[in-house]
Protein backbone atom coordinates (compact mmCIF):
# COMPACT_ATOMS: atom_id res chain seq x y z
CA UNK A 1 0.00 0.00 0.00
CA UNK A 2 1.37 3.41 -0.98
CA UNK A 3 0.46 7.03 -0.43
CA UNK A 4 -2.17 9.36 -1.80
CA UNK A 5 -0.12 12.41 -2.79
CA UNK A 6 -1.15 15.89 -3.86
CA UNK A 7 1.10 18.36 -5.70
CA UNK A 8 -0.32 21.88 -5.46
CA UNK A 9 1.11 24.32 -7.99
CA UNK A 10 1.78 21.50 -10.43
CA UNK A 11 2.11 23.75 -13.50
CA UNK A 12 4.96 25.87 -12.08
CA UNK A 13 8.69 25.15 -12.34
CA UNK A 14 8.93 23.68 -8.83
CA UNK A 15 5.63 21.80 -9.02
CA UNK A 16 6.61 20.10 -12.27
CA UNK A 17 9.98 19.21 -10.74
CA UNK A 18 8.23 17.72 -7.71
CA UNK A 19 6.26 15.41 -10.00
CA UNK A 20 9.44 14.46 -11.89
CA UNK A 21 11.34 13.64 -8.69
CA UNK A 22 8.48 11.67 -7.12
CA UNK A 23 8.56 9.49 -10.25
CA UNK A 24 12.37 9.31 -10.52
CA UNK A 25 12.80 8.26 -6.90
CA UNK A 26 9.90 5.81 -7.17
CA UNK A 27 8.11 7.30 -4.19
CA UNK A 28 5.36 4.79 -3.28
CA UNK A 29 2.34 6.55 -4.77
CA UNK A 30 -1.03 4.84 -4.93
CA UNK A 31 -2.83 7.90 -6.24
CA UNK A 32 -1.65 11.35 -7.24
CA UNK A 33 -3.46 14.62 -7.88
CA UNK A 34 -1.98 17.63 -9.65
CA UNK A 35 -3.59 20.88 -8.52
CA UNK A 36 -3.41 24.34 -10.03
CA UNK A 37 -5.24 27.64 -9.95
CA UNK A 38 -8.41 27.98 -11.96
CA UNK A 39 -6.64 29.78 -14.81
CA UNK A 40 -4.43 26.69 -15.35
CA UNK A 41 -7.25 24.18 -14.90
CA UNK A 42 -6.97 21.18 -17.21
CA UNK A 43 -3.33 21.85 -18.11
CA UNK A 44 -1.52 18.56 -18.64
CA UNK A 45 1.59 17.71 -16.62
CA UNK A 46 3.82 14.64 -16.62
CA UNK A 47 4.27 12.12 -13.83
CA UNK A 48 6.68 9.45 -15.01
CA UNK A 49 5.07 7.87 -18.08
CA UNK A 50 1.64 9.19 -17.12
CA UNK A 51 -0.04 12.43 -18.06
CA UNK A 52 -2.15 14.17 -15.42
CA UNK A 53 -4.77 16.86 -15.92
CA UNK A 54 -4.69 19.54 -13.27
CA UNK A 55 -7.58 19.90 -10.88
CA UNK A 56 -8.86 23.04 -9.18
CA UNK A 57 -6.98 23.82 -5.96
CA UNK A 58 -9.86 26.01 -4.80
CA UNK A 59 -12.44 23.20 -4.72
CA UNK A 60 -10.20 20.20 -3.99
CA UNK A 61 -11.13 18.05 -0.98
CA UNK A 62 -7.97 16.93 0.87
CA UNK A 63 -9.86 14.41 3.02
CA UNK A 64 -8.29 10.96 2.72
CA UNK A 65 -5.05 12.22 1.14
CA UNK A 66 -1.78 11.53 2.97
CA UNK A 67 0.76 14.14 1.83
CA UNK A 68 0.46 17.45 -0.02
CA UNK A 69 3.51 19.10 -1.57
CA UNK A 70 2.78 22.81 -1.89
CA UNK A 71 4.50 25.04 -4.46
CA UNK A 72 1.97 27.86 -4.77
CA UNK A 73 3.49 30.85 -2.96
CA UNK A 74 2.67 32.28 0.46
CA UNK A 75 -0.68 33.92 -0.33
CA UNK A 76 -2.31 30.77 -1.68
CA UNK A 77 -0.59 28.63 0.96
CA UNK A 78 -2.14 30.79 3.67
CA UNK A 79 -5.59 29.84 2.36
CA UNK A 80 -5.19 26.19 1.36
CA UNK A 81 -2.49 24.66 3.60
CA UNK A 82 -4.59 24.95 6.80
CA UNK A 83 -7.51 23.33 4.94
CA UNK A 84 -5.36 20.40 3.87
CA UNK A 85 -3.82 20.06 7.34
CA UNK A 86 -7.23 20.15 9.03
CA UNK A 87 -8.38 17.37 6.68
CA UNK A 88 -5.57 15.14 7.97
CA UNK A 89 -3.22 15.61 5.01
CA UNK A 90 0.37 16.49 5.99
CA UNK A 91 1.51 19.61 4.13
CA UNK A 92 5.12 20.04 2.99
CA UNK A 93 5.27 23.70 2.04
CA UNK A 94 7.84 25.26 -0.26
CA UNK A 95 6.81 28.88 0.42
CA UNK A 96 8.27 31.09 3.14
CA UNK A 97 4.97 31.29 5.06
CA UNK A 98 5.69 28.78 7.83
CA UNK A 99 9.51 28.68 7.85
CA UNK A 100 9.89 30.98 10.85
CA UNK A 101 6.91 29.63 12.82
CA UNK A 102 8.41 27.97 15.95
CA UNK A 103 5.60 25.39 15.87
CA UNK A 104 6.49 24.25 12.33
CA UNK A 105 9.65 22.20 11.68
CA UNK A 106 11.99 23.51 8.97
CA UNK A 107 13.66 20.46 7.52
CA UNK A 108 16.69 19.55 5.42
CA UNK A 109 16.79 15.74 5.77
CA UNK A 110 20.61 15.45 5.68
CA UNK A 111 20.83 17.99 8.50
CA UNK A 112 17.91 17.80 10.96
CA UNK A 113 15.63 14.91 10.01
CA UNK A 114 14.84 14.24 13.69
CA UNK A 115 12.99 17.56 13.91
CA UNK A 116 10.30 16.17 11.62
CA UNK A 117 8.23 14.94 14.58
CA UNK A 118 7.28 18.57 15.18
CA UNK A 119 4.89 18.27 12.22
CA UNK A 120 2.22 17.12 14.70
CA UNK A 121 1.78 20.68 15.98
CA UNK A 122 0.06 21.90 12.81
CA UNK A 123 0.31 18.98 10.37
CA UNK A 124 2.68 21.21 8.37
CA UNK A 125 6.40 20.96 7.53
CA UNK A 126 8.35 23.83 5.96
CA UNK A 127 10.87 23.55 3.15
CA UNK A 128 13.75 26.07 3.44
CA UNK A 129 14.87 28.77 1.04
CA UNK A 130 16.83 27.36 -1.90
CA UNK A 131 20.08 29.12 -1.03
CA UNK A 132 19.90 27.99 2.61
CA UNK A 133 19.19 24.35 1.77
CA UNK A 134 22.39 23.70 -0.17
CA UNK A 135 24.54 25.68 2.27
CA UNK A 136 23.46 23.78 5.40
CA UNK A 137 24.01 20.43 3.63
CA UNK A 138 27.66 21.45 3.24
CA UNK A 139 27.96 23.04 6.70
CA UNK A 140 26.39 20.28 8.81
CA UNK A 141 29.21 17.66 8.68
CA UNK A 142 31.85 20.34 9.28
CA UNK A 143 29.86 21.77 12.20
CA UNK A 144 29.64 18.30 13.75
CA UNK A 145 33.43 18.06 13.67
CA UNK A 146 34.66 21.53 14.65
CA UNK A 147 31.60 23.67 15.63
CA UNK A 148 31.01 26.68 13.41
CA UNK A 149 31.17 30.16 14.96
CA UNK A 150 30.56 32.35 11.92
CA UNK A 151 29.65 32.08 8.25
CA UNK A 152 30.13 34.73 5.57
CA UNK A 153 28.34 33.77 2.37
CA UNK A 154 27.92 35.44 -1.01
CA UNK A 155 25.38 33.84 -3.33
CA UNK A 156 25.18 33.78 -7.12
CA UNK A 157 21.53 32.85 -7.65
CA UNK A 158 19.99 31.81 -10.95
CA UNK A 159 16.94 33.46 -12.45
CA UNK A 160 14.83 30.30 -12.07
CA UNK A 161 14.69 31.20 -8.38
CA UNK A 162 12.36 33.98 -9.49
CA UNK A 163 10.09 31.55 -11.36
CA UNK A 164 9.15 31.32 -15.03
CA UNK A 165 8.99 35.10 -15.31
CA UNK A 166 12.65 35.31 -14.32
CA UNK A 167 13.70 32.72 -16.89
CA UNK A 168 11.66 34.44 -19.61
CA UNK A 169 13.12 37.85 -18.82
CA UNK A 170 16.72 36.65 -19.09
CA UNK A 171 15.95 34.82 -22.35
CA UNK A 172 14.01 37.67 -23.96
CA UNK A 173 16.39 40.36 -22.75
CA UNK A 174 19.44 38.51 -24.05
CA UNK A 175 17.85 38.07 -27.48
CA UNK A 176 16.64 41.65 -27.49
CA UNK A 177 20.13 43.02 -27.06
CA UNK A 178 21.04 41.56 -30.44
CA UNK A 179 17.84 42.32 -32.34
CA UNK A 180 17.10 46.03 -32.86
CA UNK A 181 13.53 46.86 -31.92
CA UNK A 182 13.14 43.81 -29.62
CA UNK A 183 14.80 45.26 -26.54
CA UNK A 184 13.20 44.18 -23.25
CA UNK A 185 13.11 46.53 -20.28
CA UNK A 186 13.49 45.12 -16.74
CA UNK A 187 10.18 44.00 -15.28
CA UNK A 188 10.70 40.99 -13.03
CA UNK A 189 14.12 42.27 -11.93
CA UNK A 190 15.08 45.77 -10.82
CA UNK A 191 17.79 46.17 -13.47
CA UNK A 192 18.86 44.46 -16.68
CA UNK A 193 19.72 40.84 -15.86
CA UNK A 194 21.25 39.89 -19.22
CA UNK A 195 25.05 40.18 -18.98
CA UNK A 196 24.69 41.73 -15.54
CA UNK A 197 24.55 40.86 -11.84
CA UNK A 198 22.06 42.37 -9.39
CA UNK A 199 22.89 42.55 -5.66
CA UNK A 200 19.23 42.58 -4.67
CA UNK A 201 16.85 39.65 -4.09
CA UNK A 202 13.50 40.22 -2.35
CA UNK A 203 12.69 43.44 -0.47
CA UNK A 204 15.06 45.69 1.48
CA UNK A 205 14.89 45.69 5.28
CA UNK A 206 15.59 48.57 7.66
CA UNK A 207 19.16 47.45 8.37
CA UNK A 208 20.11 47.55 4.68
CA UNK A 209 20.00 43.80 4.13
CA UNK A 210 17.47 42.18 1.83
CA UNK A 211 14.86 39.67 2.95
CA UNK A 212 16.68 36.92 1.01
CA UNK A 213 19.78 37.60 3.09
CA UNK A 214 17.74 37.65 6.29
CA UNK A 215 16.19 34.30 5.33
CA UNK A 216 19.62 32.68 5.07
CA UNK A 217 20.53 33.94 8.55
CA UNK A 218 17.27 32.96 10.26
CA UNK A 219 16.94 29.58 8.54
CA UNK A 220 20.54 28.50 9.17
CA UNK A 221 20.03 29.21 12.85
CA UNK A 222 16.74 27.30 12.97
CA UNK A 223 17.96 24.28 10.98
CA UNK A 224 21.55 23.97 12.14
CA UNK A 225 22.39 25.89 15.31
CA UNK A 226 21.01 29.16 16.77
CA UNK A 227 24.49 30.13 18.02
CA UNK A 228 26.02 30.38 14.52
CA UNK A 229 26.56 33.93 13.29
CA UNK A 230 25.72 34.36 9.61
CA UNK A 231 26.12 37.30 7.25
CA UNK A 232 24.97 36.99 3.64
CA UNK A 233 25.07 38.95 0.39
CA UNK A 234 22.60 37.55 -2.14
CA UNK A 235 23.09 38.31 -5.83
CA UNK A 236 21.01 37.43 -8.91
CA UNK A 237 23.16 36.35 -11.88
CA UNK A 238 22.35 35.65 -15.56
CA UNK A 239 22.24 31.86 -15.15
CA UNK A 240 19.05 29.90 -15.90
CA UNK A 241 19.33 27.12 -13.29
CA UNK A 242 21.77 26.44 -10.44
CA UNK A 243 22.71 28.51 -7.41
CA UNK A 244 26.35 29.02 -6.46
CA UNK A 245 27.75 30.17 -3.13
CA UNK A 246 31.13 31.36 -1.91
CA UNK A 247 31.21 30.35 1.76
CA UNK A 248 33.78 31.41 4.36
CA UNK A 249 33.54 29.52 7.66
CA UNK A 250 35.14 30.29 11.02
CA UNK A 251 35.28 27.38 13.47
CA UNK A 252 35.78 27.22 17.23
CA UNK A 253 38.75 24.92 16.73
CA UNK A 254 41.22 24.31 13.93
CA UNK A 255 40.07 22.18 11.00
CA UNK A 256 42.62 21.21 8.37
CA UNK A 257 41.50 21.62 4.76
CA UNK A 258 42.42 18.00 3.99
CA UNK A 259 40.27 16.72 6.83
CA UNK A 260 37.45 19.04 5.77
CA UNK A 261 37.65 17.60 2.25
CA UNK A 262 37.54 14.03 3.60
CA UNK A 263 34.57 14.84 5.84
CA UNK A 264 32.62 16.35 2.96
CA UNK A 265 33.41 13.38 0.70
CA UNK A 266 31.63 11.13 3.22
CA UNK A 267 28.73 13.51 3.90
CA UNK A 268 25.20 12.61 2.76
CA UNK A 269 24.00 14.65 -0.21
CA UNK A 270 27.44 16.12 -0.94
CA UNK A 271 29.72 15.46 -3.90
CA UNK A 272 33.25 16.88 -3.73
CA UNK A 273 34.88 17.87 -7.03
CA UNK A 274 38.02 19.70 -6.01
CA UNK A 275 41.04 19.48 -8.27
CA UNK A 276 43.43 22.39 -8.22
CA UNK A 277 43.62 22.70 -11.97
CA UNK A 278 41.64 24.45 -14.71
CA UNK A 279 38.12 23.03 -14.72
CA UNK A 280 38.64 21.06 -11.51
CA UNK A 281 35.47 22.43 -9.92
CA UNK A 282 31.72 22.43 -10.57
CA UNK A 283 29.78 25.30 -12.12
CA UNK A 284 25.99 25.78 -12.23
CA UNK A 285 25.54 24.45 -15.74
CA UNK A 286 27.03 21.10 -14.68
CA UNK A 287 24.75 20.62 -11.68
CA UNK A 288 21.43 20.96 -13.53
CA UNK A 289 19.27 17.88 -13.11
CA UNK A 290 21.43 16.41 -10.33
CA UNK A 291 20.42 15.67 -6.75
CA UNK A 292 23.80 16.47 -5.19
CA UNK A 293 25.13 19.56 -3.51
CA UNK A 294 28.58 19.99 -5.06
CA UNK A 295 31.51 21.38 -3.11
CA UNK A 296 34.75 22.64 -4.70
CA UNK A 297 37.63 25.05 -3.97
CA UNK A 298 38.09 23.83 -0.36
CA UNK A 299 41.01 25.77 1.16
CA UNK A 300 42.38 27.16 4.39
CA UNK A 301 41.66 30.80 5.18
CA UNK A 302 44.94 32.14 6.59
CA UNK A 303 43.39 35.47 7.67
CA UNK A 304 41.72 33.89 10.72
CA UNK A 305 42.84 31.21 13.16
CA UNK A 306 40.28 28.54 12.28
CA UNK A 307 38.97 29.29 8.80
CA UNK A 308 37.96 27.35 5.70
CA UNK A 309 36.64 28.73 2.41
CA UNK A 310 34.69 26.71 -0.16
CA UNK A 311 32.51 26.91 -3.26
CA UNK A 312 29.08 25.28 -3.22
CA UNK A 313 26.78 24.65 -6.22
CA UNK A 314 23.38 22.97 -6.53
CA UNK A 315 20.33 22.80 -8.78
CA UNK A 316 17.99 25.22 -6.99
CA UNK A 317 14.86 23.67 -8.49
CA UNK A 318 15.94 20.29 -7.11
CA UNK A 319 17.83 20.39 -3.79
CA UNK A 320 16.75 23.97 -3.27
CA UNK A 321 13.07 23.14 -3.62
CA UNK A 322 11.48 20.04 -5.15
CA UNK A 323 14.03 17.38 -4.17
CA UNK A 324 14.19 18.57 -0.57
CA UNK A 325 10.38 18.45 -0.36
CA UNK A 326 10.29 14.88 -1.70
CA UNK A 327 13.10 13.87 0.68
CA UNK A 328 11.00 15.27 3.54
CA UNK A 329 8.08 13.15 2.30
CA UNK A 330 10.37 10.10 2.31
CA UNK A 331 11.44 10.75 5.90
CA UNK A 332 7.81 11.33 6.91
CA UNK A 333 6.83 8.05 5.27
CA UNK A 334 9.67 6.02 6.75
CA UNK A 335 9.47 7.39 10.29
CA UNK A 336 5.81 8.28 10.78
CA UNK A 337 3.22 7.21 8.21
CA UNK A 338 4.91 3.91 7.36
CA UNK A 339 3.05 2.91 4.22
CA UNK A 340 4.56 1.54 1.04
Amino acid sequence: MGYKVVVAGATGNVGREMLNILAEREFPVDEIAALASRKSLGTEVSFGDKTLKTKDLDTFDFTGWDIALFAVGSEATKIYAPKAAAAGCVVIDNSSLYRYDPAVPLIVPEVNADAIMGYKNKNIIANPNCSTAQMVVALKPLHDRAKIKRVVVSTYQSVSGAGKAGIDELWDQTKGLYVPGQEVAPKKFTKQIAFNVIPHIDVFLDDGSTKEEWKMVAETKKILDPSIKVTATCVRVPVFVGHSESINIEFEEFLDEHEARDILREAPGVLVVDKREPGGYITPIECVGDYATYVSRIRQDSTIDNGISLWCVSDNLRKGAALNAVQIAEVLGNRVLKKG
